[in-house]
């Protein structure tokens, strides 16, 4: 018995998810004498904009052509759910369109892991590069998060707009690039996020340096690395810093970054003292 093939299992799919629809659920008025379970594929195909001869070949797994927009359309008619218009593509061996889902969303464990990081700097970004969640290590080594407007809390607008990062991160030419290089080949998935557009355009107003990088086209893609801070109460420290997708929200990034030596787990250790201090004071 050879092998099921991917058009057999695109096949299969759509027809357990044509059968699964009610008519009702579509607009269609019920027959008393209706015996076809969930619709019928003439009525997929009338739904979707196709011809019930090219949709019925979809079903009998014929090797044909498949657009984009018409597995949009199927997806819409057939009413499928987020992870079943993902696989949809996936089994006609077609990309899938990029969505960005709400950023200011993040899962309430996902921010308990945040906090449980401690005494690490960590937070979650999203493909704006928007700080969504962090804790007192990352507040701390970074330095008035808490007070910011949201949309002043960006790790580009940090990075180019406030004087201190520039005596923070050592290095701080290059890391400028290659955070420039890695938010645009983010940025290219989204073309029409209005939020990605008005935070190039204020950047372009706001920081010279930005518009320098952002005009050579930089693109970079992301690799674990070590990151190296001055900072102006604890002293130099260097960070291996790594960046882990979050699955349920393809959008989100938990960023976190590790001592590289006993020496800098001591420097971590008086940012958080300092941190400690503060409060008490």
């Amino acid at each position: 018995m050879g092998a099921v093939t991917q058009r057999e299992l695109l096949a299969g799919f759509l027809r357990s998810r044509r059968e699964a629809l009610a008519p009702e659920e579509v607009g269609i008025v019920r027959g008393p004498r209706r015996r076809t379970p969930g619709l019928r594929r003439e009525e997929v195909a009338q739904l979707s904009g196709v011809s019930v001869t090219w949709y019925t070949w979809l079903e009998q797994a014929r090797d044909i052509s498949v657009s984009r927009q018409v597995l949009e359309s199927l997806a819409r008619t057939l009413h499928l759910t987020a992870a079943e218009r993902r696989h949809l593509f996936t089994l006609a061996e077609t990309a899938v369109p990029d969505e960005a889902p709400p950023r200011r969303s993040v899962n309430p464990t996902l921010c308990q892991l945040v906090t449980a990081l401690q005494p690490n700097p960590a937070y979650v970004i999203d493909s704006c590069w928007d700080v969504l969640a962090y804790n007192r290590a990352y507040e701390c080594l970074v330095g008035g998060l808490d007070g910011l407007p949201e949309e002043e809390r960006n790790s580009l607008w940090l990075l180019f707009t406030r004087s201190a990062m520039r005596t923070l991160v050592v290095d701080w030419q290059r890391e400028a690039r290659q955070i420039v290089g890695q938010f645009r080949a983010s940025a290219g998935r989204y073309p029409d996020d209005p939020r990605i557009g008005a935070l190039i355009s204020a950047l372009n107003e706001a920081s010279p340096a930005f518009v320098a990088i952002w005009s050579e086209h930089p693109i970079q893609a992301f690799a674990s690395a070590t990151k190296r801070f001055h900072h102006p109460r604890a002293g130099r420290i260097d960070l291996n810093y790594t960046k882990l997708a979050v699955v349920e929200n393809p959008t989100q990034h938990l960023v976190v970054f590790l001592p590289a030596t006993p020496s800098d787990a001591s420097g971590l250790g008086r940012l958080a003292a300092g941190d400690e201090a503060d409060a008490a004071g």
